[in-house]
């Protein structure tokens, strides 16, 4: 074989190869499933806070009230509002956790900071890193899963057995797979998944898989470095319990 032969063999299988790992690298990120950073975040920079000291969202081992068996968590948000209704008996911790969180104000002005196209968006790490902080390591057990991910049924994320704190997802589709892996849904959207569908989800997954925002940094510098790196990014305004039974 000549050297010209062997030159276009070599661009060949280059050209192969490069599209073999362009292939691996677009792989749909939905096979990623919904997580929490599990590598300890670096020591936030000092800054002033943005809740008061004697807060509750600084104390969450005293955010601890029993939810009632079904209520709606009505959200306002930069594309308009949804209605999310939890069912206490589907995934009873998670409810717990969930109705303390809105009750006292968790997710006033927090981000939805990862949003795939076709799976699901993601959102609860507080926007104050010292609140974010105090959250971080204020686990709950997991539920045993009751319910399907089907679309518009609410779970939260994980890093792994028993890891639960703050965040949250919904699932753009039915997403069975996420039940095989101990996710638990704890409520559904049953009015604006409009709303929830049309959030901005140009940044796609988060860094380093993707080119969204890095969960750590989310951690430690909150809302400043989400608004200066990704300005198109959708925020919950606001959150209350509004029904209960």
């Amino acid at each position: 074989m000549n050297r010209t032969l062997l030159l276009l063999a070599a661009t060949v299988l280059l050209a192969l190869t490069g599209c073999k790992e362009q292939q691996q690298a677009e792989q749909p990120a939905q096979q990623q499933p919904p997580a929490q950073q599990q590598q300890q975040a670096p020591a936030a920079p000092a800054a002033q806070p943005a809740v008061p000291a004697d807060s509750p969202l600084l104390q969450p081992a005293q955010l601890t009230e029993q939810a009632p068996a079904q209520y709606r968590a009505h959200f306002t948000t930069t594309k308009g509002d949804f209605v999310i209704e939890v069912q206490r008996e589907w995934a009873p911790l998670a409810a717990d956790r969930f109705y303390n969180l809105v009750k006292n104000g968790f997710f006033d002005d927090t981000a939805f900071f990862r949003a795939v196209e076709g799976f699901m968006v993601q959102f609860g790490i507080h926007g104050d890193p010292q609140v974010a902080g105090k959250w971080r390591t204020a686990t709950f057990p997991d539920d045993a899963v009751k319910q399907s991910n089907q679309k518009g049924m609410v779970s939260f994320a994980t890093s792994g057995p028993n890891s639960r704190t703050t965040q949250i997802f919904i699932n753009y589709k039915d997403n069975a797979f996420l039940d095989r892996m101990g996710f638990a849904p704890f409520g559904k959207v049953v009015e604006g998944m409009d709303v929830v569908d049309g959030l901005y989800k140009g940044y796609g997954e988060g860094a380093p898989r993707g080119r969204g925002p890095n969960q750590g940094r989310i951690q430690t510098e909150g809302n400043a470095y989400l608004r200066k790196e990704f300005p198109q990014l959708d925020y919950v305004k606001s959150a209350k319990i509004v029904e209960a039974k």
